[in-house]
């Protein structure tokens, strides 16, 4: 288990990462961090260069190493409800990266670095629940991206290049200052919503306010385009789904 330093935070070793990682029934090696009280990015994870998933949503984390690029294996990057205030540069590195959760953070469009147009093969980008008024142009290369989550910043209007993103089939603008609603097509009420089970505490709490969530008629995206959806209850079923999916378009493109 990972070592406790009271107000410091969870250190985690690399002994202790290496035997948290686990098998998906899809064949990937996902490890799971979350909820632990992680205030520094544990840079030891960059070593683990066969590591196919990462979660470290719900944590504490501030700021992501620099190197952060280094983790060219990553498919899955989940780093929702932590502090982050920036992105380096250097995430344009994980090219092979397909799903991107930054939801929940403290980011702010200064801290988004022109390099996300460099992943390419993203299809599911969160980045709702921060403090973002605008989008890095670069991201009109990413042509592979099907959803984004955009909900609860502070645009005024939709990205004009989200509006060319020729495979993009889900855009979650709710509750942002918008000068012109009519200009986003939202889906209907019963395609992108969660069970309030999917939720952790602190977005159940906002979403009763927002008067979002249904139970019934539910049906779930691999893209993560609610608050914190990651946190679906069977994780593994989830991202079957989301797999699934990734190679039946790879097959019909």
């Amino acid at each position: 288990m990972p070592k406790r330093k009271g107000a410091k935070g969870t250190t985690v070793t690399l002994k202790a990462a290496k035997k948290a990682i686990r098998m998906t029934p899809d064949g990937r090696r996902r490890l799971t961090l979350s909820n632990m009280g992680i205030t520094i990015f544990p840079k030891c994870l960059l070593k683990l260069k066969n590591v196919d998933e990462l979660d470290l949503s719900r944590n504490l984390i501030q700021k992501l190493p620099d190197k952060i690029g280094n983790f060219s294996s990553l498919r899955w990057l989940d780093l929702h409800t932590n502090k982050l205030e920036s992105v380096p540069e250097s995430i344009g590195n994980l090219v092979g990266l397909t799903h991107l959760n930054l939801a929940n953070n403290c980011l702010i469009s200064d801290g988004l670095p022109s390099t996300l147009g460099l992943l390419t093969s993203l299809r599911s980008l969160n980045l709702g629940m921060n403090k973002l008024d605008t989008l890095p142009p670069t991201m009109e290369a990413l042509d592979s991206l099907q959803e984004i989550g955009l909900f609860d910043n502070l645009f005024i209007s939709l990205p004009e290049f989200v509006k060319g993103l020729c495979n993009l089939t889900k855009v979650n603008m709710k509750q942002n200052p918008l000068s012109n609603v009519q200009e986003i097509s939202e889906p209907k009420e019963d395609e992108y919503l969660v069970h309030e089970s999917s939720l952790c505490r602190t977005c159940l709490k906002r979403c009763k306010g927002e008067h979002v969530l249904k139970e019934k008629r539910i049906r779930t995206y691999p893209g993560l385009m609610v608050q914190n959806s990651v946190a679906k209850v069977n994780q593994d079923v989830w991202r079957i789904e989301g797999w699934n999916t990734s190679q039946s378009n790879d097959q019909t493109s």
